[in-house]
C-alpha cells in the first residue's frame, strides 16, 4: 500500500536511505532532514514494515525532483518503485508543477515514464545544495533526467 509518511516512519525511511546511501546510490539523509521534509516523502507499506520511499521535492513554482526513492532489495522488479514514482507524479501534476526531474543512476528506470536525458548545467543552481553534502562532489557521476507535465 502506498500512503503519504508519517512521523512514525521517520526512522525506517532514514534505515531504507541508509541502505543504499551506504553502497554510493544515493545521499544520506540525516533525520533531522527527513523531519524536516516529512511532508515530501510516500512509502509503500508492506504487512510489516515500509518496503520502500520515494519523496517529490518541491524546488520552484515550477520545478520539483524526485530523490530518496529506495526498495528493499528482496522487493525489487515487483512495482514498488513504480508505484511510487507514480504517486509523486499524480501529486505534482495536482500541485501544477510543469517540471520534474531525478539524478539517478537508473536510466532506464526513468525513461519508462517518460524522464529524457538532460545536461545537468540546465538546472537551475539551487538544485545543486544538496550536492554539496555528497563525497561525490563536485564529479557527479549521477544522470540528470527531467519529464515534462
Amino acid at each position: 500500500m502506498i500512503r503519504k509518511a508519517r512521523i512514525v516512519d521517520v526512522r525506517a525511511i532514514q534505515g531504507l536511505i541508509e541502505g543504499s546511501a551506504s553502497k554510493g546510490e544515493m545521499l544520506h539523509r540525516s533525520l533531522s532532514e527527513i523531519y524536516d521534509n516529512i511532508r515530501d516523502f510516500y512509502v509503500f507499506q508492506g504487512n510489516r514494515s515500509l518496503l520502500g520511499t520515494c519523496a517529490l521535492h518541491i524546488c520552484w513554482e515550477d520545478l520539483a525532483e524526485i530523490r530518496s526513492l529506495m526498495v528493499l532489495e528482496d522487493e525489487r522488479r515487483k512495482g514498488i518503485g513504480s508505484k511510487l514514482v507514480k504517486a509523486c507524479l499524480r501529486e505534482a501534476k495536482q500541485l501544477g508543477i510543469r517540471k520534474v526531474f531525478a539524478l539517478t543512476y537508473e536510466l532506464s528506470f526513468f525513461q519508462k515514464f517518460g524522464f529524457g536525458i538532460v545536461d545537468k548545467a540546465t538546472l537551475p543552481h539551487k538544485v545543486w545544495s544538496d550536492c554539496l553534502k555528497c563525497v561525490k562532489f563536485p564529479d557527479c557521476d549521477e544522470i540528470a533526467m527531467t519529464l515534462q507535465l
